[in-house]
């Protein structure tokens, strides 16, 4: 694993749905440098792989790419201290009180029933000077920019720590394997240029980053189907084969031959203007409470997406937003924080540490009616941890319950990357209410916790409502998530293939279900719930022919 061993309560409280504000850290922090490392592995793997595969002026590109991101870091660095030294300059400072200051939570994390109200608490050891030697290194002692988990992050840091750039060092990554290199000629060159056009879009990273850290440069980039994306800056629509891009103070002219000169300038957070019919800007979302910066609503990045990838149940392609659909995506927004408040300060919290951009989907076919959604659906993806794929929110209620289902997908994602939970194996066999197919145990352990922290969610909007029309509702569907979760903890608890680790997670996921199950909702809710489960097993059953009573691994 990348960080230090996870602290046991740590572990129960992620179990119960929750995680105080040193706990989500860790996860973010060991994320970050998961990135990070990856983009060094990818670097070591091009420079690794035979000139067939990835020819040397990919591999020079790449080299001149890193560079060029050190050269941000380093200024990043020059203006954190700079500024650091104006803030305390003049300042009475009493032997020691600044470093107490800086180790006030030192990121442990707390009991979830002690955090509550508090989870704006900074992790302050998340945010120690540049000068931090625990930061990761490179084998070859470069220092690699350091991670951090705070709600605020730099512009430039968050375009290079932006999630969907896992996506497309996965694929690059593959690309370079030896398991991924065609028999045949043809399809070995076609291999190639697919790999060298992946691979071009690092050096768009980097000059993103670089003009975000205010570092002047002159590069060479490659658009790639008839567009150049730098992240969280916008994308240049051109048929050039090639464009020469020149930064200067924040700045950017774009240069082709043949073609007027673009100019662009970059905006302080998310997005760069220009006065070019060929330029789109990228575009964000207000920050989910006042003091956030801005939410990067990402309809631009190629990577956004898997490539020739699975089919993913339920789930719709990736859409380009008009001005309409931009502002039901802000109307839902805007309600959010409010909604997601209502189930709880543990809610909002998690959602402004965790969530770092979102990705616009189509509506599913038969989801929409009167020209307004009335369904959607969503996602996240294992190797793009801080994004969301969701269609249009029909509503900031619906929107608040969608963030609460996927984070705790992330959450659950990112812990079974620390800690090995269980060993079972991946045959499909296990009854999920909310699935109509068999689901293998890992599937069913990640539906039954995102499911349970709906119910949590859900029972709490209904005991503090005060409308009754919503409270009714958010008691019905508390009713169903919790039933729907207790037809699956038999099978979860009965698995003799969970580690340690697993066995204290799912026991809190029991404890949690059970003091939920304190304060029930109406009889008639549970009655439709129970109903509900019931009938969905009889079908299930019929479908599939398996055996329902929860096998053993």
């Amino acid at each position: 694993m990348i960080l230090p061993h996870l602290p046991a309560p740590a572990l129960t409280e992620l179990g119960r749905t929750g995680g105080g504000p040193g706990t989500l850290a860790l996860l973010v922090r060991d994320q970050d440098t998961r990135r990070l490392l990856m983009l060094r592995a990818l670097l070591e793997a091009a420079e690794a792989a035979p000139a067939s595969t990835c020819p040397a002026v990919a591999r020079e590109r790449l080299a001149q790419d890193w560079a060029l991101l050190e050269a941000a870091e380093a200024a990043q660095a020059a203006e954190t201290l700079s500024t650091r030294a104006t803030a305390t300059a003049g300042r009475p400072r009493a032997a020691g009180v600044g470093e107490q200051a800086e180790a006030t939570d030192s990121g442990e994390p707390h009991d979830a029933a002690d955090d509550r109200g508090r989870y704006e608490a900074a992790d302050d050891a998340s945010r120690s000077a540049s000068a931090d030697e625990s930061a990761p290194r490179e084998p070859h002692g470069t220092r690699l920019p350091r991670p951090t988990g705070e709600h605020r992050i730099p512009a430039a840091r968050a375009a290079l720590l932006h999630p969907l750039l896992g996506p497309w060092a996965q694929r690059c990554l593959r690309g370079l394997g030896p398991a991924h290199a065609p028999a045949d000629a043809a399809e070995r060159e076609r291999h190639r240029r697919e790999l060298v056009a992946d691979l071009a879009h690092f050096s768009a990273v980097a000059a993103a980053v670089a003009a975000r850290s205010g570092v002047p440069y002159e590069v060479r980039l490659t658009p790639h189907a008839g567009q150049l994306v730098l992240p969280s800056l916008g994308a240049l629509h051109t048929d050039a084969p090639h464009l020469d891009l020149v930064h200067r103070a924040g700045r950017l002219t774009f240069r082709a031959p043949g073609a007027a000169d673009v100019v662009v300038r970059v905006q302080d957070t998310v997005g760069a203007w220009s006065a070019s019919r060929h330029w789109t800007s990228a575009y964000a979302l207000p920050g989910l409470v006042a003091d956030d910066a801005p939410l990067p609503l990402d309809d631009l990045d190629p990577y956004r997406t898997v490539h020739g990838g699975p089919h993913y149940y339920g789930l719709s392609g990736p859409v380009t937003l008009d001005d309409g659909e931009r502002k039901r995506w802000l109307q839902a927004w805007s309600g959010t924080a409010d909604a997601l408040r209502l189930g709880g300060e543990q809610r909002l919290a998690e959602t402004r540490a965790l969530l770092r951009c979102l990705v616009p989907l189509a509506v599913p076919p038969g989801a929409s009616a009167g020209g307004r959604s009335t369904g959607g659906c969503s996602a996240t993806r294992r190797e793009a941890f801080g994004a969301v794929l969701s269609s249009t929110p029909p509503s900031a209620t619906g929107f608040a319950a969608t963030l609460v289902h996927e984070l705790h997908h992330a959450k659950l994602t990112v812990l079974t990357e620390v800690v090995t939970l269980h060993h079972s194996d991946g045959r499909a066999r296990y009854f999920a209410p909310w699935r109509p197919d068999p689901r293998p145990y890992d599937g069913l352990l990640q539906g039954a916790y995102s499911h349970l922290a709906l119910a949590d969610y859900f029972q709490r909007r209904a005991l503090t409502g005060t409308d009754p029309v919503h409270r009714e509702d958010a008691w019905a569907q508390y009713a169903r998530y919790h039933e729907q979760v207790g037809a699956a903890l038999p099978a979860l608890v009965g698995s003799d293939q969970l580690t340690e680790a697993g066995r204290q997670f799912v026991d809190a996921l029991v404890g949690h279900h059970q003091r939920l199950a304190e304060q029930p909702a109406p009889r008639a809710h549970t009655f439709r719930a129970r109903e509900y489960v019931r009938a969905a097993r009889r079908l299930w059953a019929q479908r599939h022919g398996l055996d329902v009573r929860h096998p053993r691994d």
